[in-house]
């Protein structure tokens, strides 16, 4: 058992879930009601219930050692087609980023240097909101050429991650972030980053204004606000139901990229944005 071993996540429909000692010891309730993409994973949350909401982390935690000295790390599948674990490493190998400093259970802010490391700590990850360290988790990271930036109490700090990639010579470091504050903050210190907007529900028209100033992608989650304020200023939409927004030729360059990659079928055509057949989360906020 790890002593003072806590993670905790806003997991489907943002519930906020606890994970202790690899066991959910607590569920609290959905903000929203229904989502697509929930409906569709592995373990699925239609009803947003604590039981299936527990289910689902539960089956995390045995599939792929969430929050867990088992935790994998690295991952080659592709889970949805437009999501910002997907869209990030395929940058990566395309050579539009040469890092990505993302959010890991059991590390806290890591520099994840490889396209099979971005997709295998992003890809199955819901909102971590805070983690502790676990020394195994931390080393398998080391060794895949992973950086943890603060090993000794897994704090979250993406900018301070994104100064730590820069440090350590990355010249085109992409960021995930969940603080339309920090998104400023990093794009002020340092402009040439790729800066993704994520777990983003409940966001105001305020903190959209400056997600949408600030960031090279937004995902909107169930925030009306990001699809009234940000979906309106795209430049491109990625998908319908659960949709990311390009807001920059930066961003839009990702979300083409990945298009190029993809044996998935799709369908371009011009219209105004924000684009919406009535399937998106629900209830928005």
């Amino acid at each position: 058992m790890i002593q003072g071993d806590e993670h905790i996540i806003e997991a489907a429909g943002c519930a906020r879930v606890v994970v202790r000692n690899g066991r959910v010891v607590s569920v609290g309730p959905a903000r929203i009601e229904s989502c697509p993409l929930a409906a569709r994973f592995r373990e699925p949350v239609k009803t947003f219930s604590e039981e299936e909401i527990r289910r689902n982390i539960e089956g995390r935690i045995v599939s792929f050692g969430m929050c867990t000295p088992d935790r994998q790390v690295e991952s080659d599948d592709d889970f949805v087609l437009f999501g910002a674990s997907e869209l990030l490493s395929n940058a990566q190998r395309s050579g539009i980023i040469d890092a990505a400093v993302i959010a890991c259970d059991g590390a806290g802010t890591v520099i994840a240097t490889t396209p099979r490391l971005i997709q295998g700590i992003g890809g199955k990850m819901s909102g971590l909101i805070s983690t502790t360290p676990i020394p195994a988790v931390i080393e398998r990271i080391d060794k895949l050429g992973g950086i943890v930036a603060s090993p000794h109490d897994a704090i979250l700090n993406a900018e301070n991650g994104v100064r730590r990639a820069f440090e350590n010579g990355f010249n085109a470091p992409a960021v995930t972030t969940a603080s339309a504050d920090e998104a400023v903050s990093i794009r002020r210190s340092y402009p040439s980053a790729f800066i993704v907007a994520v777990h983003t529900t409940g966001t105001n028209g305020e903190d959209a204004e400056k997600y949408a100033a600030s960031c090279d992608l937004i995902f909107p989650c169930a925030s009306r606000a990001m699809y009234e304020i940000a979906g309106k200023k795209a430049l491109l939409q990625g998908g319908k139901a659960v949709p990311v927004f390009a807001m920059t030729a930066a961003g839009k360059k990702v979300v083409l990229a990945k298009i190029a990659n993809t044996d998935t079928p799709v369908v371009i055509a011009g219209h105004a944005l924000p684009y919406s057949e009535g399937k998106e989360p629900f209830p928005l906020e």
